[in-house]
């Protein structure tokens, strides 16, 4: 592709590019660029929310361009405040260590390995003498800082913000100085951190690098940005039975966010969804069925997503069993339902299983439960289902 094909592309489903004249030029002098990705070594589980800016990352890749990881095992240590209403904890070396073992192997589901560097940014600011710093720390005003959103609004509601927290964006956007990147992706939040980044490499008298945002993913409560803190997250390696389930439960007016976003559907495909759920001529749970088993497919297998679509039907338009029901194992003849419900592991704690009973998302061999003082009585196995996708069967040892 030229550079014009190239940034039709690129702007596809993106939310801001700084800016397309800059891109263009880039493409057009370079021809093979360096594309930056700070990655958040806080959690160890790759979730659709940030397979968003890993897939446009591919898109580069696909398009001939570098993609250069930097893992912020440094600035993990300082705690990035960005979207945030208090100050982050930080992050130890073994935490760190420890979160970043599987990162690669699923970084490498999406992005090609032989197009990738992956680095670290303790090798550049871990050698950052005070006078480095102090010099590096001239190039930016207290002011410019505090224009950011939480910042500004922190002051207003009288929360402290710390020095180390001012100078994080300093420290991220050092990173682009040091692998000379000539793009930077980000989701929506990072845009000031990025911008950072291009006045820095202006300041130390290299070409600004272009700043790429691309929209936050709302996860499955359909409210907050998918995150694992929020609970609300989908992995990418997540059990094919367990991805299927929770993309499912996704609110309807996400589904086609999802499908444009997330997955690698036809543009065509994704049009034709959206004027059939615009016009009411299709069931929301049908094209969600064509998410839920596009996603499956691309992280685990299509003989996967078509075995676990024709058992979710059987399970829930059928009413039927799974076909492989999971068991577990007790010694005792009977049981409280709610300490079976916690002991199992089909609720995390006795406050969410009472609560699920209450609401009726507790069946015992079919029969919906609501007694949170009811005993089990295990002379016989009994099928336990929790809510509208766990089932476990229960066994006297």
């Amino acid at each position: 592709m030229n550079a014009e094909q190239q940034l039709k592309f690129i702007k596809q489903h993106a939310a801001e590019l700084i800016s397309e004249e800059e891109l263009v030029r880039k493409i057009e002098h370079k021809k093979k660029l360096r594309v930056k990705l700070g990655i958040d070594p806080s959690a160890p589980e790759i979730h659709l929310g940030l397979s968003v800016v890993l897939r446009k990352l591919r898109q580069f890749q696909d398009l001939g361009h570098t993609a250069v990881l930097v893992v912020g095992d440094f600035t993990g240590m300082i705690g990035d405040p960005s979207g945030v209403s208090k100050t982050r904890p930080k992050l130890t070396r073994e935490q760190i260590k420890k979160n970043m073992a599987k990162y690669r192997e699923q970084i490498f589901r999406i992005l090609v390995p032989k197009k990738t560097e992956f680095t670290y940014n303790s090798k550049w600011l871990g050698k950052l003498s005070m006078y480095n710093f102090m010099e590096l720390a001239s190039n930016y005003t207290v002011a410019r800082v505090l224009e950011r959103d939480d910042f500004s609004q922190r002051l207003k509601d009288g929360v402290p913000i710390f020095m180390h927290e001012i100078i994080y964006p300093l420290c991220q956007g050092y990173d682009s100085v040091a692998i000379k990147a000539d793009v930077e992706l980000g989701g929506t939040d990072q845009k000031f951190n990025l911008l950072v980044g291009r006045e820095l490499l202006r300041a130390f008298n290299m070409e600004p690098q272009v700043v790429l945002t691309m929209p936050l993913l709302e996860g499955t409560d359909g409210v907050r940005k998918m995150s694992k803190s929020f609970g609300n997250y989908i992995g990418i390696t997540e059990p094919p039975h367990e991805m299927f389930g929770k993309i499912m439960s996704i609110p309807d007016e996400l589904i086609i966010k999802y499908f444009e976003l997330t997955t690698d559907a036809f543009p065509h495909a994704i049009e034709e969804h959206r004027v059939a759920l615009r016009e009411g001529s299709i069931n929301p749970r049908d094209v969600k069925f064509e998410l839920a088993k596009t996603l499956v497919r691309m992280y685990h297998s299509a003989e996967a997503a078509y075995t676990i679509a024709d058992e979710f039907e059987k399970v829930f338009s059928k009413k039927e069993l799974p076909a492989r029901l999971k068991e577990f194992h007790v010694e005792k003849e009977e049981l409280n339902i709610v300490d079976l419900l916690v002991e199992s592991g089909l609720m995390n704690s006795r406050g969410e299983a009472k609560r699920k009973m209450r609401e009726g998302a507790v069946d015992i061999d079919g029969r919906c439960v609501k007694d949170i003082s009811h005993t089990v009585k295990l002379t016989k196995p009994v099928i336990i289902k929790a809510g509208k996708r766990k089932f476990l069967k229960i066994i006297r040892k």
